[in-house]
């Protein structure tokens, strides 16, 4: 169950039902020979993800981004870091949405969309994952750059440590004058929905980090429209992925529950 207050100060009591038992280098947008040949064994073609995503009908629907990373971090296996915690988490985050807001969800997960994809601009709220390993070539950035300034909101969940070195290139190049604004409890985004006293959350796998918000606004005003939302030494996808297992503690799944319902709220009405 997650516990929390509405701003008009009425208790909420919501059972969630299912969902909460028990430096890498800098990157450019320039293409080589061999970062070609990467893109073509790392990125999944269209058809791998798009025939999973659900037509647009005005539904509020968990939009994701892809992109080519940077390596795989050594692993052998194909990892494309932005599909971390996909559909599990979004799927998990779409129903308890569904049940505590106003909101009409898609509730069978999420859509996986490129960057540079015109359908993009049909979804105000986009996450994601593993910035330490954020590649863009040139049309997806001036696509993601586009939608942030025209309106979007984007979610960067899931990094840690040295993989700042990385995400902070990126966004000095996506988004060149905007600045890179700490977050702590007093912000009005953690009393969008939930009232959430504290933010501090350990990450089993990041161990020596606490977790560290961040956010970009219209105007570099931190009370104007947010433009990006930062989850540092942070994964809240995977509390959500994992919230309906018994793996992770409820009362860890539930504020990263609030933390994620608050985002929302926050950026539908700013």
């Amino acid at each position: 169950m997650i516990v929390g207050t509405l701003r008009s100060g009425l208790s909420v009591l919501v059972l969630a039902s299912g969902l909460t038992a028990g430096v890498v280098s800098a990157t450019t947008a320039q293409e080589t020979p061999r970062s070609r040949e990467l893109r073509s064994l790392l990125e999944p073609s269209p058809s791998d993800y798009s025939q999973f995503n659900t037509p647009y009908d005005g539904r509020f629907t968990f939009a994701r981004l892809m992109f080519t990373p940077l390596s795989s971090g050594g692993s052998f296996r194909r990892d494309l870091k932005w599909d971390h915690d996909y559909p599990r988490a979004e799927r998990n985050f779409m129903r308890l949405l569904s049940e505590i807001t106003t909101l009409d969800p898609y509730l069978d997960g999420g859509n996986v969309l490129a960057m540079d994809d015109p359908e993009l601009f049909r979804y105000p709220v986009a996450y994601l994952s593993e910035p330490g390993y954020w590649t863009m070539t040139e049309a997806e950035e001036e696509g993601l750059r586009s939608y942030l300034l025209k309106g979007g909101f984007l979610i960067v969940d899931d990094f840690a440590g040295p993989d700042w070195y990385n995400f902070q290139l990126v966004v000095e190049r996506l988004l060149p004058g905007h600045r890179i604004i700490p977050l702590d409890e007093t912000h009005p985004m953690f009393d969008a929905f939930f009232h959430i006293e504290s933010i501090e959350m350990a990450h089993p796998n990041y161990r020596g980090f606490w977790a560290q918000y961040f956010g970009v606004f219209e105007d570099n005003d931190p009370l104007g429209r947010p433009m990006m939302v930062i989850n540092y030494n942070n994964d809240i996808g995977d509390y959500w992925e994992w919230s309906d297992t018994g793996w992770v503690p409820i009362e860890i799944s539930n504020e990263a529950y609030k933390i994620g319902v608050n985002y929302i709220v926050y950026a539908m009405t700013h």
